[in-house]
């Protein structure tokens, strides 16, 4: 059931509605019961479903159909991945296995003209897997094509292995920092990246693939974004993206079209988190072009990453109006997107809008932070604070405090982050004497708590919070005090 219920959860409404089909094409019987039982799943009910299936309890029969309702859920998601890859890596496959049919049945021209043809779409995709077993083809039929030079088949063979390796060690040292984020001590991102280079001997340069690019950005920001801090990461984020514009001159027109809109992504965010608006406003714009290419074939997909940058470009330079239409234009549910609604609306005194937004979450944190990840949590968290203390709800706050205190002090301490909790802490003070907020010694005290503030090097999101405070202390409104900081 457990496991039913999570292939479920990554399904969207439309899938949902097309594996019902699936399987209405595949029953033979009429009476099967395979749809009845997906439709009480996917609506939440888990208990007694053997009696709602069959009008008593029949173990056995229950079990089974729900060991072939998982498999055909796995089928479908595999059938449908499959039907829908569109990309140049397929091709390579069905080629190479050609060419390797042509060779057993003695077609040697054709043979070696299909190999040929499949490598050169594997090197124009840095395909070194691939292209491993395309030169172990070439040599195993070599003696059969006078053409060929063994000496420089063999030197292009290993050299290809060696990018091969190096693809292989970054996946390795990709591993390895995510794996130490995780550890208690607290390092530098830049430290762990150049520790895990070293154990793993990798050079950045241009043979780097493009999919090792974006697992090389990918853990430097996902780094980031767990210490708040992508201003250490910011000269590297660039060294590596000009990496992947000189490999844009010379590649195929549209090749690596997923990995590329996944960098441009990785950029906007990291020059928006950075405060460089122009920088970030550039990147989403040339990820929203790269998007509509080939037919709009990635263009779902991105558009939750688009629409969230977008807004939040748009709201932190003084569009807050047009930011907030961007966000609830988004069609589909989307998590992310009510957060970045609520702190929106929030700063726009919208408190009763974006509680109302709060309200709608009913999953247990637990589940929260299994689907989106723990600062997702800790950020709807800070946020239900504020929210209470303008509403005005204080019977909530105190329970809300404590809940705080005791669900993340130990894991942010932990991680190092005390800036945190020191936060959480003026807010407490807030909340208990509200009437002092204005006076000097509040203002000293929350000066010297956050000495920080001000430095350009400082995340925007970190700021953000620190703006409700300031706006507390200055009787200024929180928007303009936002903006003031952030620009």
């Amino acid at each position: 059931m457990t496991t039913i219920l999570s292939i479920i959860d990554t399904l969207s409404e439309e899938n949902k509605r097309e594996f019902v089909s699936y399987l209405q094409k595949k029953n033979r019987r009429g009476d099967s019961k395979n749809i009845k039982l997906f439709k009480l799943i996917n609506s939440g009910k888990t208990k007694n479903l053997d009696t709602a299936l069959y009008g008593k309890p029949s173990r056995n029969a229950y079990h089974a159909l729900c060991k072939r309702l998982q498999d055909n859920l796995i089928d479908f998601i595999a059938a449908k991945s499959f039907s829908e890859e569109t990309g140049d890596e397929m091709e390579i496959l069905k080629l190479l296995l050609a060419a390797r049919i042509f060779f057993e049945h003695k077609k040697n021209k054709i043979a070696f003209k299909t190999l040929a043809k499949t490598e050169r779409i594997a090197l124009s995709l840095d395909g070194y897997a691939i292209l491993n077993e395309i030169y172990h083809t070439k040599i195993q039929y070599a003696h059969l094509n006078a053409s060929i030079v063994l000496p420089e088949l063999f030197q292009t063979s290993e050299q290809n292995m060696k990018y091969a390796q190096q693809e292989r060690q970054l996946n390795m040292a990709y591993a390895s920092i995510k794996n130490k984020l995780k550890e208690a001590k607290k390092k530098p991102i830049n430290d762990l990246i150049t520790e895990a280079f070293s154990d793993f001997d990798i050079e950045v340069s241009k043979t780097l693939t493009y999919k090792s690019l974006f697992q090389l950005m990918n853990i430097m920001t996902t780094a980031a974004k767990l210490q708040s801090n992508y201003f250490t990461i910011s000269d590297s984020m660039d060294t590596l993206y000009g990496i992947v514009s000189e490999k844009q001159k010379v590649i195929k027109r549209d090749k690596h079209l997923f990995y590329h809109i996944e960098i441009l992504n990785l950029m906007a965010v990291t020059h928006f988190r950075n405060k460089n608006f122009p920088a970030s406003i550039s990147f989403s714009e040339k990820m929203e072009t790269e998007m509509q290419k080939k037919n709009n074939a990635y263009f779902n997909r991105f558009l939750e990453k688009l629409t969230i940058i977008k807004a939040l470009n748009e709201n932190y330079t003084g569009k807050s109006t047009v930011a907030i239409e961007t966000l609830k234009s988004f069609p589909k549910e989307s998590f992310d997107v009510d957060l970045s609604l609520m702190m929106s609306l929030f700063q726009q005194n919208r408190f009763q809008e974006a509680y109302s937004i709060l309200k709608s979450m009913h999953h247990s944190d637990t589940w929260y932070e299994k689907k989106m990840g723990w600062l997702f949590v800790l950020k709807k968290a800070i946020i239900e604070i504020l929210l209470l203390i303008e509403l005005d709800r204080l019977d909530l706050v105190l329970s809300r405090l404590n809940s705080f205190k005791n669900k993340f002090s130990i894991r942010l301490k932990t991680s190092g982050e005390k800036r945190v909790l020191t936060f959480i802490k003026l807010v407490t003070l807030y909340y208990e004497k509200p009437e002092e907020v204005t006076s000097q010694k509040f203002k000293e005290k929350v000066e010297s708590s956050f000495d920080w503030i001000g430095k350009e090097r400082e995340d925007i999101f970190v700021m953000s919070f620190y703006a409700w405070l300031k706006s507390k202390m200055e009787n200024t409104g929180l928007y303009d005090t936002t903006l003031r900081l952030a620009n």
